[in-house]
Protein backbone atom coordinates (compact mmCIF):
# COMPACT_ATOMS: atom_id res chain seq x y z
CA UNK A 1 0.00 0.00 0.00
CA UNK A 2 1.27 3.58 -1.03
CA UNK A 3 0.96 6.10 1.12
CA UNK A 4 1.91 9.99 0.53
CA UNK A 5 3.20 12.50 2.88
CA UNK A 6 2.74 15.99 2.57
CA UNK A 7 5.27 18.72 4.40
CA UNK A 8 5.54 22.72 4.18
CA UNK A 9 2.26 23.90 4.97
CA UNK A 10 2.16 26.83 7.39
CA UNK A 11 1.16 30.63 7.81
CA UNK A 12 3.23 32.86 5.56
CA UNK A 13 3.24 36.93 4.70
CA UNK A 14 1.37 37.83 1.31
CA UNK A 15 3.96 38.31 -1.30
CA UNK A 16 5.74 35.26 0.95
CA UNK A 17 7.17 31.94 -0.55
CA UNK A 18 6.75 28.50 0.54
CA UNK A 19 7.60 25.22 -0.69
CA UNK A 20 5.53 22.42 -0.12
CA UNK A 21 7.04 18.47 -0.18
CA UNK A 22 5.31 15.03 -1.20
CA UNK A 23 6.76 12.04 -0.86
CA UNK A 24 5.69 8.45 -1.48
CA UNK A 25 6.10 5.83 1.62
CA UNK A 26 7.18 3.51 -0.76
CA UNK A 27 10.43 3.48 -3.11
CA UNK A 28 9.67 -0.01 -4.70
CA UNK A 29 6.95 2.19 -7.26
CA UNK A 30 6.55 3.91 -10.53
CA UNK A 31 4.80 6.91 -10.59
CA UNK A 32 3.06 8.63 -13.60
CA UNK A 33 1.73 11.90 -13.35
CA UNK A 34 2.20 14.11 -9.86
CA UNK A 35 -0.51 16.36 -9.27
CA UNK A 36 -1.41 19.12 -6.46
CA UNK A 37 -4.50 20.49 -5.57
CA UNK A 38 -6.38 22.32 -2.87
CA UNK A 39 -9.17 23.45 -1.34
CA UNK A 40 -10.09 26.14 -0.01
CA UNK A 41 -13.28 26.70 3.30
CA UNK A 42 -16.49 26.44 1.27
CA UNK A 43 -15.05 25.72 -1.83
CA UNK A 44 -14.75 22.64 -4.07
CA UNK A 45 -11.26 21.02 -4.31
CA UNK A 46 -9.14 22.17 -7.80
CA UNK A 47 -6.58 21.46 -9.69
CA UNK A 48 -3.35 23.21 -8.80
CA UNK A 49 -0.85 22.43 -10.75
CA UNK A 50 0.46 18.67 -12.69
CA UNK A 51 3.87 17.29 -14.08
CA UNK A 52 4.31 14.15 -15.77
CA UNK A 53 6.72 11.38 -15.48
CA UNK A 54 8.80 13.35 -19.07
CA UNK A 55 8.70 16.52 -16.77
CA UNK A 56 5.90 18.32 -18.79
CA UNK A 57 4.04 20.42 -16.62
CA UNK A 58 0.53 22.26 -16.75
CA UNK A 59 -1.08 25.06 -14.57
CA UNK A 60 -4.40 26.93 -13.60
CA UNK A 61 -4.60 30.28 -14.58
CA UNK A 62 -4.49 31.08 -10.94
CA UNK A 63 -0.91 30.09 -10.16
CA UNK A 64 0.72 30.43 -13.29
CA UNK A 65 4.22 32.50 -12.98
CA UNK A 66 3.83 32.10 -9.29
CA UNK A 67 4.23 28.15 -8.64
CA UNK A 68 6.42 25.52 -10.07
CA UNK A 69 5.81 21.85 -9.70
CA UNK A 70 8.96 19.86 -9.69
CA UNK A 71 9.70 16.32 -9.11
CA UNK A 72 12.60 14.50 -7.99
CA UNK A 73 12.23 10.55 -9.02
CA UNK A 74 14.58 9.23 -7.00
CA UNK A 75 13.06 9.98 -3.58
CA UNK A 76 9.50 10.15 -5.25
CA UNK A 77 8.57 13.26 -4.17
CA UNK A 78 6.80 16.00 -6.06
CA UNK A 79 7.49 19.48 -4.80
CA UNK A 80 5.35 23.00 -5.26
CA UNK A 81 7.14 25.91 -4.81
CA UNK A 82 4.73 28.56 -3.61
CA UNK A 83 5.92 32.22 -4.81
CA UNK A 84 4.14 35.57 -4.46
CA UNK A 85 1.48 34.07 -2.43
CA UNK A 86 -1.65 36.04 -2.20
CA UNK A 87 -4.65 35.84 0.66
CA UNK A 88 -6.08 33.66 -2.34
CA UNK A 89 -3.98 30.82 -1.75
CA UNK A 90 -4.73 29.94 1.42
CA UNK A 91 -6.37 26.19 1.05
CA UNK A 92 -5.40 22.56 2.37
CA UNK A 93 -3.23 21.30 -0.36
CA UNK A 94 -3.45 18.05 -1.57
CA UNK A 95 -1.00 15.78 -4.11
CA UNK A 96 -2.16 12.83 -5.90
CA UNK A 97 -0.14 10.57 -7.36
CA UNK A 98 -0.75 8.31 -10.31
CA UNK A 99 0.80 5.19 -9.10
CA UNK A 100 1.74 2.94 -12.31
CA UNK A 101 0.27 -0.95 -11.91
CA UNK A 102 1.42 -3.96 -13.81
CA UNK A 103 -2.25 -4.36 -14.90
CA UNK A 104 -4.86 -1.98 -15.81
CA UNK A 105 -5.39 2.13 -14.99
CA UNK A 106 -3.13 3.56 -12.26
CA UNK A 107 -3.57 3.79 -8.74
CA UNK A 108 -4.74 6.97 -7.76
CA UNK A 109 -3.26 7.71 -4.68
CA UNK A 110 -4.17 10.77 -2.24
CA UNK A 111 -1.47 13.09 0.21
CA UNK A 112 -3.60 13.68 3.84
CA UNK A 113 -3.37 17.60 3.15
CA UNK A 114 -1.02 20.36 4.31
CA UNK A 115 -2.65 23.66 5.33
CA UNK A 116 -1.57 27.06 3.70
CA UNK A 117 -2.39 29.77 5.49
CA UNK A 118 -1.81 33.57 3.49
CA UNK A 119 -1.71 36.52 5.60
CA UNK A 120 -2.49 40.07 4.84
Amino acid sequence: QVQLVESGGGLVQAGGSLRLSCTASRSAVSINTMNWYRQAPGKQRELVAAISSTDNTAYADFVKGRFTISRDNAKNTAYLQMNSVQTEDTAVYYCLFNVRRVLGKDLEVWGQGTLVTVSS
